[in-house]
């Protein structure tokens, strides 16, 4: 038996975006920038799929631009965001838990001579608006606050942070990193009263490769690529129909499923903790993250990575943090100033409307046989 518990990482690609893709690919190759029958049969398909997947989210279809990626969104935002309002001033806040996409360009962005405040988390992983409130200043060009760790699962107040920004001074951008939140809890752009918006295909059963990013309508940001002027003219290049049909196809479905899987991940993710308590009790959870699909945990005393290949040899799949750290020690974890022996034990199971109880019980069944199997440091 396998069990796949890393959906914060990737999700599989549905049927129906498997075939969307295809379908694409086979029958509606053309390139929807030129004007033959094929192309424009191209173009029609384009702007379908645009619709499907702005009223998946909740948008309008002039306010989606594509992206390869979550990372690209996040990097675009920020960097898009900061050249609009750098004659505002050259501060921008965001949070010590962002993604690495979001965190990596503000240090670039440092080193180019703008000022960034990271704002703590609390022991709970959630943010303080407080903190906030006392990091704005007349400068603040920028705040970017991600709408659900994707380590910890904690849903951070960004509506409320949003409006409180505004309140400040209306002219300062608000970003928020929603590919951990999108389909996964219920919200719109406009609900949350941000101007821009990443997120990204691959965590909702689509292809990895393709993204989006919300810009809020009315909002004039500069081309970050070139060309022919494809997306409205912000981001040239021949959109990757294929990607993007088998994007609508997972929104579609995803949007349609939304209020069934919710239920079901609060239910697996519940069930979790229930069977860990009584088999495993020696595990803790991290945090108290909100977000029905993640659950940040840790195993004092033994060590993640050895946890995570133990595991992954039995063919149950977890993951020792954010995918995207390749072994390094987490930000998050380090930010939460747990105890080395928390820290070093510390992994992450996600999950996703398919998960099973039976693969939470295999899940478990492993972790009991490493625990029991491995041998433990307090150091």
């Amino acid at each position: 038996m396998t069990a796949y518990l890393d959906n914060a990482a990737t999700t599989s690609v549905c049927k129906e975006a498997a075939e969307a893709a295809y379908r694409t690919m086979i029958e509606g190759f053309g390139n929807p920038s030129t004007q033959y029958s094929l192309g424009q049969q191209a173009k029609k398909q384009l702007d379908g799929d645009r619709k499907i997947i702005a009223a998946a989210l909740g948008c309008q279809p002039k306010e989606i631009t594509f992206t390869s990626c979550g990372t690209e969104s996040d990097n675009w935002a920020l960097r898009l965001g900061a050249e609009r309002n750098h004659h505002k001033g050259r501060h921008i806040i965001t949070t010590a838990i962002e993604h690495d996409a979001i965190l990596q360009t503000c240090y670039q962005l440092e080193s180019e001579g703008w000022d960034v405040t990271y704002l703590p988390p609390n022991q709970d992983g959630s943010v303080s608006l407080s903190d906030l409130e006392a990091a704005l200043r007349p400068e603040t060009a920028l705040v970017s606050m991600m709408l659900v760790n994707n380590e910890l699962g904690t849903v951070l107040p960004v509506q409320e942070a949003a409006a409180r920004v505004k309140h400040y001074d209306r002219r300062i951008l608000f970003h928020t990193d929603a590919v951990q939140a999108f389909l996964k809890l219920p919200f719109t752009p406009a609900k949350l009263g941000v101007d821009l918006l990443s997120i990204s295909g691959h965590k909702i059963h689509a292809p990895k490769g393709i993204g989006a990013l919300y810009i809020r309508a009315g909002l004039p940001l500069k081309p970050m690529i070139l060309g022919g002027g494809q997306e409205n003219g912000l981001r040239s290049g021949t959109e990757p129909t294929a990607q993007i049909a088998a994007f609508a196809a997972a929104c579609e479905l995803g949007k349609a499923q939304l209020t069934d899987t919710m239920t079901h991940l609060e239910d697996i993710k519940r069930y979790t903790l229930e069977q860990l308590h009584t088999l495993v009790p020696e595990a803790e959870q991290i945090g108290s993250g909100s977000a029905p699909h993640i659950l940040a945990l840790t195993l004092p005393g033994y060590k993640s990575e050895v946890l995570v290949r133990v595991l992954g040899d039995h063919g149950v799949f977890i993951s020792a943090g954010s995918a995207c750290h390749r072994g390094k020690a987490s930000h998050v974890y380090e930010a939460l100033s747990l105890s080395k022996p928390q820290r070093n034990g510390a992994f992450r199971v996600s999950f996703d409307r398919n998960t099973s109880r039976e693969e939470i019980d295999y899940f478990v069944a492993t972790l009991q046989y490493a625990r029991d199997t491995l041998f433990p440091s307090m150091s």
